[in-house]
């Protein structure tokens, strides 16, 4: 069986195992190629977006998709470790029970990073496409003209520091006051438009489902206290 192995080995040709090195030393370059030219654009976006963005005018839709569904991969693996070590740690300060009070006992940590993670990728990959849609139409009011897939590249590049940094525990304000300075740059750059009418249409874009959902929310409060203040014998109780 050995000898008819060696003799199996020894009949493949010499260029064939040369191709198959070669082609593995190919791959392994362009995946590290790859990975350098993300670090590249996460250094750029984050400290120098102006530059970054007029690099990127040529990019297509398809390069920014896989440069956010990477960064967003990332994010989603990292927030899933943060989620299941909190449950771990609440579990423990509860005490030898705490994770049987738990929902789903001890699975609660599992389920919960499980379900942080499946979240984290649906909610990205949706986010971006309603949020560029919804962004786009103000981008289109204040005079942007370059088409919609210039403000859905402003989105996913401009994320960037929230999916890189986001997942730590408290810094979501920092990180989204960051990632809005971005966008404001990407629309500028991309668009071609002034830095006010940026701020413009990013300020419009967040303060319209801003209002509507204070009113939203105010209007059930005073719904809940209306039906609280009527007691008892109030008319919703029948009258009793």
């Amino acid at each position: 069986m050995v000898h008819r192995t060696k003799e199996l080995a020894d009949g493949i040709p010499e260029f064939a195992t040369e191709n198959f090195i070669r082609s593995d030393v190919s791959l392994v370059v362009l995946v590290m190629q790859m990975v350098l030219s993300i670090v590249e654009r996460i250094k750029g976006f984050l400290f120098s977006p102006s530059d970054t963005f007029d690099s990127s005018k040529e990019d297509t839709l398809g390069d920014a998709l896989k440069y956010f569904i990477v960064l967003l991969a990332i994010y989603a693996v990292l927030l899933t470790i943060v989620v299941a070590v909190a449950f771990f740690v609440i579990g423990g300060m509860m005490g030898p029970l705490g994770a049987t009070m738990l929902p789903f006992g001890a699975g609660a940590g599992a389920f919960a990073a499980i379900g942080a993670f499946i979240g984290a990728i649906i909610g990205g990959i949706i986010g971006i496409f309603i949020g560029g849609l919804w962004l786009h139409l103000w981008v289109y009011v204040v005079g942007g003209r370059n088409g919609f897939t210039q403000t859905i590249k402003v989105v996913a590049y401009g994320m960037t520091p929230s999916l890189l940094l986001s997942w730590i525990p408290g810094a979501g304000i920092i990180t989204g006051i960051w990632a809005l300075i971005v966008e404001i740059i990407g629309i500028r750059q991309l668009h071609e438009l002034s830095t006010g009418k940026a701020v413009l249409a990013i300020i419009i874009a967040i303060a319209i489902p801003a209002i509507i959902g204070i009113v939203l929310i105010a209007t059930f409060i005073t719904s809940m206290s209306e039906l609280m203040s009527q007691g008892p014998s109030g008319s919703g109780f029948g009258g009793y």
